[in-house]
């Protein structure tokens, strides 16, 4: 089994910062690929980021927020980060960190969920 807890949402205005952390702890040989994704009310679960963990240590960013979003991991605490710049208030969202073997898109190919963190961007 693999425990994820995210960390780091809250309030911001417009234009700030905020840096979510997700550190997970269990069975690291059941995931290879940890991700971030948002829901908005009344929207679906979209992923936003991710970082493959073995090999190349690849990660990817989403085209909605390219340069103003980046992912990193630091292998020494299991912990995933999403550091978010320049937020905008269509940034609003409940985001979760996810886990899986695999890093497919869609949330359906990720068996491991944290509870998620509230991000509240206002103008």
């Amino acid at each position: 089994q693999v425990q994820l807890a995210e960390s780091g949402g809250g309030s911001v205005q417009a234009g700030g910062s905020l840096r979510l952390s997700c550190t997970a702890s269990g069975d690291t040989d059941n995931y290879a690929c940890m991700a971030w994704f948002r829901q908005a009310p009344g929207k679906e679960r979209e992923r936003v980021a991710y970082f493959y963990l073995r090999g190349s240590r690849g990660f990817s960013i989403a085209a909605p927020v390219q340069g103003r979003f980046s992912v990193s991991h630091d292998r020494s605490k299991n912990t995933l980060f999403l550091q978010m710049n320049s937020l905008k208030v269509e940034d609003t969202a409940m985001y979760y960190c996810a886990a899986d073997l695999r890093c497919g898109p869609a949330p359906y190919v990720y068996d491991y969920w944290g509870q998620g963190t509230q991000v509240t961007v206002s103008s």
